[in-house]
């Protein structure tokens, strides 16, 4: 028997994650050499707006600033019900990170012409997570390279399929 008030345990999720937001475009821009999964340092309003499912990575990127990873150009709306106590949209926020990965990525940067670009952010285990990926940028032809090899393969997969069925 419950106790009077206490909350039941939810439907579990695969791995426990539960995905805000995605930067679906970082994938096409970037290729991705390397992903890390980092926390990020919120204030209270920014999670309480996360847990309504608001949020946008489109132009969102992450530096390396005086040993820190900071967050920048995330887009986190004020809380609807919050008061003065709201937060700014916009803020950079940390991002919270071993010191081992840290002068890694620190030696990566520096070496080459690649950025920290964020993936996803997502609630694991109660938690908000960041996925950073140590990304390069893709020249106009890599893309169009990668679109023609997808068509490929799906055109690929579709006549298999069909095969399959017996259709010819």
């Amino acid at each position: 028997m419950a106790k009077k008030g206490a909350k039941q345990a939810g439907p579990a999720r695969p791995g426990g994650r539960q995905v805000i937001a995605t930067n679906r475009k970082a994938r096409h821009n970037y290729t991705i050499l390397d992903t890390y999964e980092a926390g990020i340092a919120l204030v209270g309003t920014e999670v309480k707006s996360l847990r309504e499912g608001h949020a946008s990575l489109t132009d969102a990127f992450a530096t390396i600033d005086d040993g820190e990873v900071w967050l920048r150009n995330l887009h986190i709306p004020e809380y609807h019900h919050g008061t003065w106590t709201n937060h700014a949209p916009r803020r950079n926020r940390k991002l919270l990170l071993h010191r081992r990965q840290i002068d890694q990525l620190t030696g990566k940067l520096r070496d080459g012409n690649l950025t920290l670009v964020p993936l996803s952010l997502y609630f694991s285990e109660g938690k908000v997570k960041v996925e950073l990926a140590l990304a390069r940028g893709k020249q106009a032809h890599d893309k169009r390279q990668d679109l023609a090899k997808r068509d490929a393969e799906r055109e690929i997969t579709r006549a298999l399929g069909r095969r399959a069925k017996g259709m010819r």
